[in-house]
């Protein structure tokens, strides 16, 4: 087992009551604040730790724990501010998979989440050596040490002997240990942000005298929100500021506050949050921009040695609606309207926008935060706000970038299923990646997994600004709809073709309706109508008629929603918007089936039409808007209504021997690169990934052997040149198929010798896979989003035609069914007009074991199966791929701190 250096990087963390913690293996130095800790700590305490009250076991303790690191002993300290305040250590014994653990933490601190926090710090440290189990011998009245192991999430075991109880946790992280993280991160992340969305006292630090500062813009913005809590202005060169007396520096206040908005220049800000620090300011929001990363280095470390949130740098600033706190500490000119909509966004312009359209269509703000560059606070801790705050029921995202994929992942997940969380997706593809080693990463682009990530946390995401208050408008106002079929009703055919025309586009259907349904509405609506789908009402329809018609609609099951496009007419008094809301203004009859409007008069992309009665109507300027809205929120109503999905694990994982092997070729190249085949088929073995047969062969008479040992049925046999420049094997002429006895066996390896030369190091011979559908299955590890999972057609054409599906894992079972039905191709696998269907569920557990080797080997930079053959009778992978590259394993579900 190798001893890896994991851990020896300082990470900060947050406890329980939000409070920051630094954790970092112990030193020599710490023999002193170790020694304190112990000296501190009641006669209790020192019982439930040493067994024994006894003030030499603390000195031997310290000097045991701050002795030079050894193979097999790992000691972590947490400190905060100055104060070291607890310790955490593990030791190997005789069996190298077992270790035994100890905890000590300040008597002030119990409670907090501190050993907890330790504790799974050292857990991701000893399984990334290979340890399996901790063991712990704990006094039976140890009550706080027993709750904190049995809330860990892992599975632990008791035996008692007397006094002593004998504790041992299994280290095998699943979806209750993660779950439990979470519960643990998001009661830590809400209290943190407390001091900086919910402040009790504000402190504007920069606040100028002249108009046009940002520091005086915020303090104005405050003082006419009426900011309730206590506002102070910092300036050295004023007795006052817009009326609000000013003080000469931070450490001037009466009180340190909460919160602090700092609008200094750039060049002053290190030392002002420094000041901040020191004075007990617990949250920052710091608007300056041209920051330097040795500036934005000592930025964030101040706020990590002081234990503040920070938003920005380069932010337009924070706002809370609530009627508690009436905060808007932002340099924008529109106010937020109070409401329920989150907002976070990177960009300040892009905050501007979507403030203003909110709040010109009245649905409002809960909670508005401008990231900036994101150096602290992030979308996630936002997220986990929303879900708590007991007034958000909309969020909305602007990001470009993610710190965490896979945490924001689980996050959004979670509170995708409480309300809408909307984002707009600015991903692009980057031709750069066209040029990537396999089929598998060239598939892979950017959009593609950004989208993974949407898809599976629930996010609907938009192309555009302007689409994303589209469907904020809709989700905000209506039902959501069953599925996707719409009723279009207008007053002009050419609007209903327009209508009918932009709901295919955004992926709907416009179905015929019954018979009998269009006979009830002629006998409804004027002489000259028309009731097929669109329906065409006439120009003379009067808002009695058109209430009528749509009423019917929603109530006769034949439609999900109903589109109503208007264009205005001299032969109604009530015309656009006037008729819509008079058409309107009863109930619908029949609930869960949107209404929404398209008034081609309209110069507002989107409104919201109030009634007297019943819900907000959207109304958009053109049928695309509304379409597309439409069809967003079908997506989330799918989305919603699929199972939440399971973990999946495959039977039959050696993972030992995958790791080994891992091990063993990095040992050997440790700048990674391709496995060869040998070692590719006992990779895929160590999962269970079937595979065909094969023999790796140097000469003539080994490849004649093999052949003769390994063809199939039919007699025929494959033979691949292998080589490390030999990737798109294709392209070179370097596979040569169907071939029968020892003459065809020995001109195929010659020919491939005489072409080849030194590229081919050796051949490998396999027989003739049986025909079945090809496909591609594959993983590519992205440096932000984590490994990716692809899966569509393979073969040769497999780039040509582009057919895939991508999910991020680990893949749940109900990613798993996803991804196999997915592309366009998927029909051809379950029997379609008649063609035999392939075994679907040897497809999915082929995905799920990918999944987990994704899952298990960070060191995976790229695995590629193609082709798999699917047949009825199972999935075969016919060629296989693997390159690994030396990188420290990662575990996005690690509590910590930017």
């Amino acid at each position: 087992m190798t001893d890896t250096a994991s851990g020896a990087r300082e990470v900060c963390a947050l406890l329980s009551d939000g409070s920051t913690v630094r954790l970092r293996p112990a030193r020599p130095d710490d023999r002193g604040p170790v020694l304190r800790l112990y000296g501190d700590m009641s006669e209790d305490s020192l019982r439930s730790r040493f067994f024994v009250v006894s003030r030499r076991s603390g000195e031997q303790a310290a000097d045991r724990l701050c002795a030079p690191p050894e193979a097999g002993h790992r000691t972590l300290v947490a400190v905060q501010g100055d104060r070291l305040i607890g310790v955490a250590e593990y030791e190997l014994g005789d069996d190298a998979t077992s270790a035994e653990i100890a905890l000590a933490v300040a008597d002030d601190f119990h409670r907090r989440g501190v050993g907890t926090l330790m504790l799974e710090h050292l857990v991701h440290i000893a399984r990334e050596n290979g340890v399996s189990a901790f063991t712990a011998d704990v006094l039976a009245d140890n009550h706080l040490i027993h709750k904190v192991f049995a809330d860990l999430g892992l599975r632990v075991t008791r035996q008692y002997d007397g006094p002593t109880v004998r504790g041992v946790i299994r280290l095998e992280p699943g979806e209750r240990y993660l779950a439990a993280v979470d519960n643990r991160g998001r009661t830590a992340g809400t209290a943190s942000l407390q001091p900086l969305l919910r402040p009790r006292s504000l402190a504007v630090i920069g606040a100028g005298t002249r108009s046009g500062s940002a520091g005086r813009a915020v303090l104005h913005n405050l003082r006419e929100a009426h900011f309730n809590g206590s506002l102070y202005a910092v300036n050295p060169h004023a007795h006052a500021v817009l009326r609000i007396p000013a003080h000469a520096s931070v450490t001037d206040l009466p009180h340190p506050p909460d919160l602090a908005v700092i609008a200094t220049p750039a060049a002053a800000v290190c030392d002002t949050v420094v000041q901040c620090g020191k004075a007990g300011v617990r949250a920052l929001v710091v608007l300056a921009s041209g920051l330097d990363d040795g500036a934005i280095a000592e930025l964030t470390e101040a706020c990590r040695h002081w234990g503040m949130r920070m938003v920005g740098p380069n932010c337009l600033g924070i706002a809370n609606t609530e009627e508690s706190v009436r905060m808007d500490a932002t340099f924008a000119v529109t106010k937020p309207v109070p409401g329920t909509a989150g907002v976070a966004v990177q960009s300040g312009g892009v905050g501007i926008a979507l403030l203003d359209g909110l709040s010109r269509l009245g649905i409002g703000i809960s909670s508005f935060v401008s990231l900036g560059d994101k150096r602290d606070v992030s979308s996630n801790d936002l997220l986990q706000w929303w879900e708590g705050d007991g007034r958000t029921e909309l969020a909305l995202l602007h990001l470009e970038s993610f710190g965490n994929p896979q945490a924001f992942s689980r996050t959004a997940r979670r509170v995708a299923r409480r309300m809408p969380v909307l984002t707009v997706d600015a991903g692009r593809s980057e031709a750069g990646r066209r040029a990537a080693a396999s089929h598998t990463a060239a598939a892979a682009t950017p959009t593609m997994t950004r989208r993974a990530l949407f898809t599976q946390a629930g996010l609907t995401a938009t192309r555009t600004l302007g689409e994303l208050l589209d469907t904020a408008a809709l989700l905000h106002s209506q039902p959501l709809p069953a599925g996707g079929r719409v009723a279009v009703v207008s007053n002009a055919g050419g609007a209903g073709v327009l209508a009918a025309d932009a709901c295919v586009d955004a992926g709907l259907t416009v179905p015929e309706l019954p018979s009998d349904l269009g006979g009830k509405l002629l006998a409804l609506l004027p002489a000259g109508a028309g009731a097929g789908n669109p329906v065409d009402t006439t120009p003379e329809v009067s808002a009695q008629e058109l209430s009528e018609c749509v009423g019917r609609l929603a109530r006769s099951g034949a439609a999900d929603a109903v589109l109503v496009a208007l264009v205005p007419t001299a032969l109604n008094a009530a015309v656009g918007a006037d008729l819509v809301t008079a058409a309107t203004s009863a109930p619908m009859g029949r609930p869960g089936v949107p209404l929404v409007a398209a008034l081609l008069d309209q110069p507002e992309r989107v409104r919201l039409l109030r009634t007297e009665d019943g819900p907000a109507v959207p109304s958009y300027g053109e049928p695309q808007s509304a379409a597309q809205a439409l069809f967003h929120a079908a997506e989330r109503a799918r989305w919603l209504a699929r199972p939440p999905g399971r973990s999946v694990e495959p039977a039959g994982i050696d993972g030992p021997g995958a790791h080994a092997l891992v091990e063993a070729f990095l040992a050997r190249d440790p700048v990674g690169g391709w496995l060869d085949a040998r070692e590719t088929a006992r990779l895929l073995g160590c999962y269970g990934i079937p595979r065909l047969p094969q023999a790796c062969v140097t000469t003539e008479r080994e490849a004649v052997d093999a052949a003769a040992r390994l063809a199939g049925p039919d007699g025929a046999a494959v033979l691949k040149a292998q080589g490390p420049g030999l990737l798109h094997k294709s392209e070179r002429g370097a596979v040569l198929l169907e071939l029968r006895g020892e003459s065809q066996v020995l001109a195929a390896y010659r020919d491939l010798t005489r072409r080849l030369g030194t590229a081919m190091t050796e051949v490998l011979v396999q027989p003739m896979a049986a025909s079945g559908a090809e496909l591609l299955a594959g993983v590519v590890q992205d440096e932000v989003f984590g490994a990716l999972l692809l899966f569509g057609l393979g073969g040769t054409i497999s780039e040509l035609l582009a057919d895939h599906a991508a999910r991020l894992a680990p893949l749940t079972d109900t990613d798993v069914h996803e991804l196999v039905t997915a592309p366009r191709y998927t029909p051809l696998l379950f029997g379609y007009r008649g063609s035999s269907p392939a075994d679907i569920a040897a497809l999915e557990d082929l995905l799920a074991r990918l999944s987990r080797m994704a899952d298990d080997l960070p060191e995976l930079a790229e695995a590629e199966c193609n082709p798999v053959i699917a047949r009825p009778d199972g999935v075969t992978v016919v060629d296989a791929r693997v390159r690994l590259l030396p990188r420290h394993a990662r575990d996005p579900y690690l509590r910590r701190l930017p």
